[in-house]
């Protein structure tokens, strides 16, 4: 019986690691379907000004940061299920929404309910993760579910490309489609993850050990190697939903990029990333104590990529560029920027830690499409939105190696 019970426990998290990562899939292919195919969109719904569809991207983003804290803190109390399911559910609804749209106002609407149902998965996903995936393969297996991030990426921008401009598909069938995903994955999570409250509520009520490690306010704002985490997540979402939304505009009309080229050339990013996210994942659960080295010299060396992309001047730089971006950016620091903060963040209520950190991070998402539109609209190019997004990446990086020079952090 005990084995059987092992071998059972073995097989869950191999299966969460599944599901998770078609979770992240799904969502991507939502997030980045719609990018390409912006001067369709815009045509289609009259509007004329890029730091209006840039809105289209900020209010989702804003519902999505602002589910973060409070689903994460839900989770740990109610299970991380009974969070999940309900958000995919409404991101079903959301996405058939943004295809019925007709109007600016309409979509702006539709985009932030399907922002609030993605919001309830981060948290939770990573808490569950946390929980089932033993620590030594901790960072293998979240490049693993993040890698959905990268494939769902890829699907959604070599997609809506070649379908709406390429097969001239309308490109509201494209929502309807993944909302139809959207909906079976929900059925797939409600089948297979097991309905738990975390320990929280549980094992840890009335212990002194588990009152001394709990997600308090103090615990999750005072610490610097936590707000270090939060800062520097903030920068490389910042530069990774910059591009996210403006690269394919940016191929396109200001390199000359057309048609399914400008999807296959931004998907780059994504096809890039997951080796990228599986090595250094990999050589950080081998050396676990080098993943502050780990986490700082990608930031760098991401933010040099980032600068090169806008400032080469042949297509075959840029390609370059970009394909080594991905490779050391985003999605393929983040499985060892988590990994560190499951390593450092209170035992009771990892689902709230989560949140938290990815309040911060998403905060970025929210500012990066907005910014990045103004800037366009006041210089006619997205190449100083290119630069920005570099320096605040760098700054991210040295607070973090600043906050990690101590030994322990001031306050525990």
């Amino acid at each position: 019986m005990r084995d059987a019970g092992q071998q059972g426990k073995s097989e869950y998290w191999k299966k969460v690691i599944v599901m998770l990562c078609l979770g992240w899939t799904v969502i991507w292919i939502y997030r980045t379907i719609l990018n390409p195919i912006l001067p369709e969109i815009e045509r289609d719904l009259n509007v004329t000004s890029d730091a209006s569809m840039g809105l289209i991207f900020s209010v989702f983003f804003f519902a999505y940061t602002m589910m973060q804290i409070p689903s994460g803190m839900l989770a740990d109390r109610f299970g991380r299920k009974s969070i999940i399911i309900p958000g995919f559910i409404l991101f079903t609804v959301g996405a058939l929404l943004v295809g019925f749209s007709s109007s600016l106002m309409f979509i702006l609407v539709a985009s932030f309910v399907t922002g609030l149902g993605q919001g309830t998965y981060y948290g939770p996903a990573y808490s569950l993760s946390s929980e089932t995936i033993p620590k030594e393969k901790r960072g293998i297996s979240t490049a693993i579910i993040n890698s959905g991030s990268a494939i769902g990426m890829a699907i959604g921008l070599i997609g809506s490309s070649f379908l709406v401009k390429d097969a001239g598909w309308n490109w509201r069938v494209l929502l309807f489609i993944t909302a139809g995903l959207a909906f079976s994955l929900m059925l797939v999570f409600a089948k297979n993850i097991r309905k738990t409250v975390a320990s929280s509520k549980t094992a840890a009520e009335g212990t002194d050990e588990g009152a001394q490690d709990k997600a308090t306010f103090k615990r999750l704002l005072a610490n610097p190697k936590m707000i270090a985490s939060y800062v520097l997540y903030f920068a490389t979402c910042y530069g990774y939903y910059m591009i996210v939304t403006w690269l394919p505009s940016y191929l396109q009309n200001e390199r000359g990029f057309q048609g399914s080229a400008i999807g296959f050339a931004a998907a780059l990013v994504a096809f890039s990333a997951i080796p990228g996210a599986l090595l250094f994942s990999r050589l950080s659960d081998k050396f676990m104590h080098k993943k502050i080295t780990f986490i700082i010299i990608l930031e760098l060396l991401a933010a040099a990529m980032l600068y090169l992309t806008v400032s080469v001047n042949t297509s075959t730089l840029l390609i370059v560029c970009l394909m080594l971006y991905g490779f050391l950016g985003k999605l393929a620091v983040e499985p060892v920027l988590i990994s560190y903060v499951a390593d450092i963040a209170p035992k009771q209520g990892v689902g709230a830690t989560f949140g938290f950190f990815n309040f911060f991070g998403m905060i970025s998402s929210v500012v990066a499409p907005f910014v990045t539109g103004l800037i366009s609209d006041a210089t006619g190019s997205k190449v100083l939105g290119f630069y920005l997004a570099t320096i605040i990446i760098v700054i991210g990086a040295a607070v973090m190696l600043l906050a990690n020079m101590k030994k322990k952090p001031q306050i525990s």
